[in-house]
């Protein structure tokens, strides 16, 4: 089996990219592969100079010298790289790859093609850097953090690895997390012989729940999660279910204060896996109204691998993870009517709605499972492997 190094850059807010991280490093130990780690924090972000800063999400050498040693050392053969920015840089590529290993890339965001990682501006879809070989626009708009000098240095890395070849050349397979995302990619001008798609995978398997009387909203309380959306399907449609919010975030005041308006509403606050998990058992459907596109949702899957139907934007990902009108509903983007018509939909006829979760338990069992994702995972480490010593 071959003996993988994990890369990843943590970011100050944990999120779905970090859990990932930690996921897929339990699923190889799980199966036998040895498993090194090499991770950075953007906590030590804080110390640095802007200019310092700018030069290392560019190239660090730091990064290079250490990655390297790992790798010749350690006898890696495949380097998994999750997130370089902005302290691991494109630099772990190259020293992956002057050690002898393999390089697979997962992207998890669209950072590659967008500055800011969601193709979302002023909150509406934005494909104008899509293509292009200098990301302008990010840059006048201020797309990264808000800041016209970060967005420049994010630009500025990616235009600079283009034209070195870097992404073309340093990387041996990219996991799109879906095929929606990996026809993005390709439009963006990544290699398409080099894009495979492959889900997350769950932290352990689920069962099917027993589901319930209430909708449940679990995630980071932003408004391209379309709490918005959500907080107007229920206040327009006093019919609509109880609604429990798990999470927290900007948009925390708004959600209070529409519980505390609304008996129906309870926010409840960061909830652990635990306790999400024993939530999204009994939900009767999980609401998922995200103006942005998502990468691959853990909560949308984890409330599938327990049966409980999702309503979610009919765009992105979406379309790939939920059969539309067997496993759940597809609705308009940024429309709470549709919304709330979607869920109502589901819950009209409670015989129906426990076909829909069998329907829903039976998809994740047959697509989604962590032994799939393994043996998925486990031919994209081969493939890049062999492409790397093809190419020698």
């Amino acid at each position: 089996m071959p003996t993988v190094l994990l890369v990843h850059n943590f970011y100050q807010q944990p999120g779905g990219e970090d859990r990932v991280f930690d996921i897929e490093g339990g699923l190889l130990e799980a199966a036998g592969h040895r498993v090194l780690r090499y991770t950075l924090t953007n906590e030590d972000v804080d110390g640095m100079g802007r200019a310092a800063l700018a030069a290392r999400t560019v190239w660090s050498r730091d990064a290079y010298r250490e990655v390297l040693d790992i790798v010749e050392r350690e006898g890696v053969d495949v380097v998994h790289v999750h997130n370089t920015l902005p302290l691991a840089s494109p630099s772990v590529y190259h020293a992956a790859q002057d050690g002898g290993a393999a390089v697979v890339q997962t992207l998890h965001n669209f950072r590659l093609i967008c500055a800011g990682a969601l193709l979302l501006r002023d909150g509406h879809i934005c494909h104008d850097c899509v293509g292009t070989r200098l990301a302008l626009p990010a840059i006048r708009h201020a797309c990264y953090r808000g800041s016209t000098a970060a967005t420049a240095a994010v630009v500025a890395t990616t235009a600079i690895h283009k034209a070195a070849g870097t992404y073309a050349s340093k990387v041996d397979r990219y996991i799109a997390l879906s095929d929606f995302a990996r026809g993005l990619f390709i439009e963006g001008g990544l290699p398409e012989a080099l894009i495979v798609t492959k889900p997350n995978a769950l932290l352990a398997e689920p069962s099917l729940g027993p589901g319930g009387d209430f909708a449940l909203f679990g995630g980071r309380l932003d408004s391209n999660k379309g709490i918005q959306v959500m907080l107007d399907a229920w206040r327009n449609h006093p019919d609509l279910p109880p609604l429990k919010i798990a999470g927290d975030g900007a948009m925390a005041p708004e959600v209070r204060a529409a519980a505390s308006g609304d008996p129906r509403i309870e926010w409840l606050g960061w909830k652990s896996s635990d306790e999400m998990r024993e939530l999204m058992g009994r939900a009767a459907v999980l609401v998922a109204p995200s103006l942005s596109y998502e990468g691959w949702p853990l909560v949308v899957i984890e409330a599938m691998g327990q049966g409980t139907p999702v309503v979610a934007t009919n765009h992105g990902v979406f379309p790939e993870m939920i059969v539309d009108g067997v496993t759940g509903h597809l609705v308009k983007r940024d429309d709470p009517h549709a919304l709330a018509a979607g869920v109502r939909a589901l819950l009209a006829d409670r015989e129906a709605l426990q076909e829909t979760r069998r329907a829903t338990w039976k998809l994740y069992r047959e697509r989604f499972t962590r032994r799939i994702n393994y043996l998925q995972l486990r031919a994209i480490y081969a493939d890049a492997i062999a492409h790397r010593r093809a190419h020698a």
